[in-house]
């Protein structure tokens, strides 16, 4: 992730895929992190998808998944003000219009903004802190995006139930340290995990996120992807971070 900064602005201007996809960000509020990255990349398309990003932030995972997949069409739903101008300048940006759309919304109020079994796919990588762990942020788009404040895991999960027909796909990313209540979350919710992979900074240290696909109403059988590994040594990624970095994954 290559990054522009301007020392007399508020934002920075930071690139994905060699300089193909640009994010303004603000330069102390909330920033992407590689969690948006790894979860994009672990989304499986199979084209013509309608797909939402709940929480999305600065608009980076629909920006990614529009721009290396022509075909489908993606809504990003943000509770903040601040970050839905961002995401929509992000589209705006990178003139990707046509199909990404941002929306001012609350993923706890979900009913009231689409149809039920209105999209294909819905991505989120929630709020993973709960309010009594942690310091809270003094800064407001990072308390939000971080502790779990105006939706908690459990909000988001069944706000994907409720936008997806039977047998469609749910993808998180989620810290390693609450597979329990990733797990636990999405059977109580009716979103099964299906697909798995578990990312490791170094070969032999321990996990810290969990990527997860969960399918609406289906039977209980868990695939277990081989592990992703960020680094190589040192701070130097390993050659599979390198490339979906490098956006040619896809």
């Amino acid at each position: 992730m290559k990054r522009r900064s301007y020392a007399s602005r508020p934002e920075t201007l930071d690139t994905l895929f060699q300089g193909r996809l640009a994010i303004m960000q603000r330069r102390d509020g909330y920033r992407f992190s590689l969690d948006a990255v790894l979860l994009s990349h672990f989304v499986k398309l199979a084209g013509h998808e309608k797909i939402v990003d709940l929480g999305t932030g600065n608009g980076v995972i629909p920006l990614i998944l529009a721009s290396c997949n022509p075909s489908v069409l993606v809504t990003g739903l943000e509770l903040q003000d601040s970050m839905v101008e961002r995401a929509e300048r992000n589209v705006r940006l990178n003139r990707l219009e046509p199909r990404v759309r941002i929306i001012r919304g609350d993923v706890c109020r979900i009913e009231q903004l689409f149809p039920p079994r209105s999209f294909d796919l819905v991505v989120a990588n929630p709020p993973y802190r709960r309010i009594a762990s942690g310091r809270i942020n003094p800064d407001r788009e990072k308390s939000l995006a971080r502790h779990e404040i105006r939706g908690c895991l459990r909000d988001f999960i069944r706000a994907g139930f409720y936008l997806l027909p039977p047998g469609e796909k749910m993808d998180l990313v989620y810290p390693a340290s609450r597979l329990s209540d990733l797990f636990n979350g999405m059977r109580a919710e009716g979103m099964e995990p299906k697909r798995l992979r578990i990312v490791h900074s170094y070969a032999e240290s321990a996990a810290t996120l969990l990527l997860v696909e969960g399918v609406k109403g289906a039977k209980s059988e868990l695939k277990i992807m081989p592990p992703l590994i960020v680094y190589a040594k040192g701070k130097e990624y390993s050659p599979e971070l390198k490339t979906i970095l490098e956006g040619n994954s896809r």
